[in-house]
């Protein structure tokens, strides 16, 4: 990753209104927040303004050398997180298959034992004192990404009675505006989970749901340390990738 990547502040292309026909319901009884979250009164559409579509810009001179490295980035000195290694890489591409490069991309997980770091967590699963579970980084003049980190593991949460979710990571993107933020997340291949998640299961497309899932790339994997897994994404377009609060239609 090159520290000559221009910081430049450009105006974004036109922000396009998201088709809801492409997302699940607003509200879905069997994603027990959906009660309290689901708009209760007809939407509204504003037009994008001059600030949303000039900045702020992120500056990329402010990665850190360990930033992609969320086995060291939170470590103590010679130490490192717990948990299976993995590599996660892609490439971050529009409808033509054109790579996006220069593209912020955060990415957020529990740990291995499936705990977030956060203040309110209920989960009971221990913490990993050297793992953090956030990094960042930048995609190459290719829209080529990878960063290391731990498996995370699958944990509980309050939805039904015996709800969990699958392990995953969480991806966001953020383009040449700052209203250009695409948020998704990464499941695992041959993770029996998947299929019997309630979030997961408010897509009512398989072929969207398939294309949430990293792919086990054997090819690119790090004898005696790194597995990895491949997960390209799609901004837009017929295959795009499934995005939470995607802005353009398909």
């Amino acid at each position: 990753m090159s520290a000559t990547l221009p910081n430049r502040v450009e105006e974004a292309p036109g922000f396009v209104a998201r088709d809801r026909a492409q997302h699940p319901a607003a509200f879905t009884p069997g994603y027990k927040s959906t009660f309290l979250r689901a708009p209760k009164q007809a939407l509204l559409s504003f037009d994008a303004t001059l600030s949303e579509r000039t900045g702020p810009a992120f500056g990329h001179n402010m990665l850190g050398e360990l930033d992609n490295d969320l086995i060291v980035n939170y470590a103590k000195p010679g130490e490192q997180a717990l948990g299976p290694r993995i590599v996660v890489h892609g490439h971050i591409i529009d409808e033509n298959a054109r790579p996006v490069p220069n593209v912020l991309v955060e990415f957020w997980q529990a740990n291995a034992s499936g705990r977030y770091r956060h203040k309110k967590e209920g989960y009971q699963a221990p913490l990993d004192p050297n793992f953090g579970g956030f990094g960042r980084t930048i995609t190459d003049e290719n829209g080529y990404y990878w960063f290391r980190t731990i498996q995370p593991g699958p944990y509980p949460w309050p939805n039904g009675v015996n709800d969990w979710r699958p392990a995953h990571i969480h991806f966001s993107i953020f383009g040449t505006g700052f209203a250009q933020r695409l948020i998704s997340q990464m499941y695992f291949e041959g993770d029996p989970m998947v299929q019997i998640c309630p979030i997961v299961n408010t897509i009512s497309d398989p072929d969207a749901i398939d294309r949430l899932v990293a792919r086990l790339d054997m090819n690119n994997t790090i004898p005696m340390d790194l597995r990895a897994y491949r997960f390209d994404m799609v901004l837009r377009g017929r295959r795009s990738t499934f995005f939470e609060n995607k802005k353009e239609g398909n």
